[in-house]
């Protein structure tokens, strides 16, 4: 939870209480962008302009409890304007990327669903990285994506579907009944 002693004093103009509340949410806020952007330096950009906006707005946030709720949809607002821009780019070269995601022994099967939810079309992919992987309720998705509760439920049923679907279908290799 953000310290709201901290989010006040930010609107009154404490760098530093600002720059506390955004090393708390830096790691949101780069897992955010990563799941929509999918390269570093696209990421970078995002979070630097949304710093950048939430600081020079935060004196406006009305309600300083929803203020990560605030910062994650300027993120996501930074995130489609790049990708706006990158559709209009003429790419000359597309250099794959490693893949970025870390993972130990034996968290093959979180590594496997992460996998999954990266397939997932974006609306999909969006609500269910707000939902499990940044533990943001249903209330606080809608008012980020500015889309009602209803559309979020409904997106992340169809995400459920389709990731157990996905899963089935990944686990059919090792299952055999042709014995039952």
């Amino acid at each position: 939870m953000m310290d709201e002693t901290d989010i006040r004093k930010a609107q009154q103009g404490d760098r530093e209480a600002f720059i506390r509340l955004f090393r708390q949410l830096e790691p949101e806020m780069y897992g955010l962008s990563k799941s929509i952007l999918k390269q570093d330096a696209d990421c970078a950009d995002a979070i630097q302009e949304a710093t950048l906006k939430a600081f020079k707005s935060i004196a406006g946030l009305k309600q300083p409890q929803y203020f990560k709720t605030w910062v994650l949809r300027i993120v996501i607002n930074e995130c489609n304007q790049i990708l706006r821009n990158r559709k209009r780019m003429v790419i000359m070269a597309d250099v794959p990327e490693p893949d970025q995601l870390s993972c130990s022994a034996g968290d093959d099967i979180g590594s496997d669903i992460r996998e999954m939810v990266s397939r997932l079309d974006d609306k999909l992919r969006i609500v269910t990285e707000l939902f499990y992987f940044h533990d943001l309720s249903v209330k606080q998705i809608a008012q980020v994506l500015d889309i009602s509760e209803t559309a979020v439920r409904t997106r992340l049923h169809r995400a459920r579907n389709r990731l157990m679907k996905s899963y089935a279908n990944s686990q059919e290799g090792d299952l055999n009944y042709g014995s039952i």
